[in-house]
């Protein structure tokens, strides 16, 4: 047990190796080159701390929200359980004590279940809690999107993932929690208020009084009394009440802040991490593109709680997250410059020598600085991406989510149909009918990854997953068009999907105004190549793709 605060760990040093010091010290007075006896001499620091594996790993996650994976339009995207999962895996050599925590939502998307998606999105969140099992979350703090089934799915959930609902307002959870990690002891303190856009409150939420400042402020006492040496404050909060946390309870050693609501498929890039007195403020990409990893290094001498030094430097940190973000944005636009061939050479020469120096420039930032003496944490983002590899446990049990929700779908939805055109409406008549007029922007069309989207879809088991199909089949949802069980004749990235629908034109094809001629490449955007589906997608640069002899050349 902990009888004092201790604000900054002291290294021991045993009485015989400050002889040999002494002695050393002394010798090195005659020696060539050393400091002789009345040269001004600073005081010696202690030796820098001898790294190896930290002491206790944190991995942090901020409002997932309910993302299994990103769409696979494009290579590498970010995101992704199965990739998440095999990096933690792989990392258990180099961090073998470790505690992964989340803030914000986890198991939704949105706060309310659509009728027709509720069964899908609710066999989802169990996948989400499964994968978060095997990755062994051990707890979150949870919004309010993850009351979207109810109080007694999230609690289900949260069993299948073995993690503790760390949050005094949640029926069922806990504020406070101590973990043992390699023998040091990690206090976590959960704080959530799940509010729905208008400020209601979900059923099994019971507000609790007080400040989130005050509450934490009685967590930590509470905590140190069994002995816990750091402090992890897990804050599904809007930022400004959260940052307010770590002005007001000095003691903490990481803030880790999620949102307490989520709406939409739109990703959030990862703010920069920040010092507030000794606390360290994270908060990660939405939707599992990014993970927050704290090492910590705890002195041989330290005792009690601890104040840890930023042995990485958070400013160094935000730069490499700066040039990171650069990076990605101009690889995804050399990458559309070489795929539409459209850009001078010398100009994308010229943009492949910046990303080079940006490159060089990270690189030479991600060197492990010298580590500072005492107790130290050390702070880095990774980016979830394919690179990482796929956990099998976990990729799995997606593969399982996606077979079982196409069952259920083809027969649960085998009954609906879009609705009828208006009187005067035009509706999809499908690519075959309209290369009967127009055969070599067929021929061109049939080259393209357009005209095997659905393939893409059958291939996984997704061609009955309402996430996926909308991008996948032409005119879905429109009057006349598709839907997920009928799009026959519809089914890929067809004419119609840039040109409208076509029956009307069909029917006279010299009358004007009846067909988009030239659609707007933007259009692609606003359909389906945007966040989560794709990044840096560059709409100018890839419409040269689908274009050729008789289709616009």
């Amino acid at each position: 047990m902990r009888s004092t605060e201790i604000k900054r760990s002291r290294r021991w040093v045993p009485s015989t190796l400050l002889l040999v010091a002494s002695l050393l010290a002394a010798a090195a007075a005659t020696v060539p080159g050393c400091k002789k006896t009345g040269q001004s001499n600073p005081d010696p620091q202690p030796p820098a701390q001898v790294e190896g594996p930290p002491k206790v790993r944190l991995y942090l996650l901020s409002t997932v929200a309910g993302a299994l994976e990103p769409c696979g339009c494009s290579k590498n995207q970010l995101g992704g359980l199965d990739h998440l999962a095999a990096f933690v895996a792989a990392e258990k050599s180099k961090a073998p004590n470790s505690l992964l925590l989340a803030a914000g939502p986890m198991l939704y998307v949105d706060p309310k279940l659509e009728k027709s998606h509720a069964t899908q999105d609710a066999w989802k969140a169990e996948t989400i809690a499964a994968a978060m099992g095997d990755m062994q979350l051990a707890g979150w703090s949870p919004g309010y999107n993850d009351f979207a089934s109810g109080h007694d799915a999230l609690e289900a959930q949260a069993k299948k993932a073995g993690a503790t609902l760390l949050s005094a307002e949640v029926r069922g959870g806990t504020g406070t929690k101590l973990y043992d990690v390699g023998g040091v002891k990690v206090g976590v303190i959960g704080l959530a208020e799940p509010k729905g856009p208008m400020g209601n409150v979900p059923e099994g939420v019971t507000p609790q009084e007080g400040t989130p400042a005050d509450r934490t402020k009685a967590a930590v006492a509470s905590l140190k009394k069994e002995g816990a040496q750091l402090f992890v404050v897990l804050a599904a909060l809007p930022r400004g009440a959260a940052l307010r946390i770590a002005d007001g309870v000095p003691e903490i050693d990481v803030l880790a802040i999620g949102k307490p609501l989520s709406q939409g498929t739109t990703n959030t890039p990862q703010p920069p991490p920040q010092m507030i007195g000794k606390t360290l403020v994270v908060e990660t990409a939405n939707h599992a593109q990014t993970v927050s990893v704290v090492d910590v290094y705890l002195s041989g001498d330290a005792v009690g709680d601890v104040t840890l030094a930023d042995g990485g430097g958070i400013e160094r940190a935000a730069k490499i997250d700066d040039l990171t973000r650069r990076i990605n944005e101009l690889q995804a636009r050399i990458t559309s410059w070489e795929q539409g061939g459209k850009v001078d050479a010398k100009d994308l020469a010229a943009r492949k020598e910046d990303l080079t120096k940006l490159e060089a420039e990270r690189s030479e930032l991600q060197k492990e600085p010298t580590a500072p003496s005492g107790s130290y944490f050390r702070y880095r983002v990774q980016e979830v991406r394919e690179e990482l590899g796929v956990s099998d446990a976990v990729h799995k049990t997606m593969v399982g989510y996606y077979k079982r929700v196409n069952e259920h779908n083809k027969k649960a939805l085998a009954d609906l149909t879009p609705p009828e055109p208006a009187e005067g409406q035009a509706r999809y008549i499908g690519q075959e009918e309209c290369s009967n007029c127009h055969l070599e922007p067929q021929e061109v069309w049939e080259k393209t990854p357009h005209a095997k989207a659905y393939a893409t879809l059958q291939k996984d088991f997704k061609e009955y997953n309402l996430e996926c199909v909308s991008c996948h089949v032409t005119g879905y949802g429109k009057p006349g068009g598709s839907t997920v069980t009928h799009n026959d004749g519809l089914q890929d990235v067809q004419c119609e999907t840039c040109h409208g629908p076509g029956s009307l034109h069909a029917k006279d094809p010299e009358k004007k105004g009846l067909i988009t001629l030239k659609p707007d490449p933007k259009s692609c955007v606003s359909q389906c190549h945007h966040p989560p589906h794709v990044e840096g997608f560059d709409p100018v640069a890839k419409m040269d793709l689908i274009l050729g002899p008789g289709h616009g050349k």
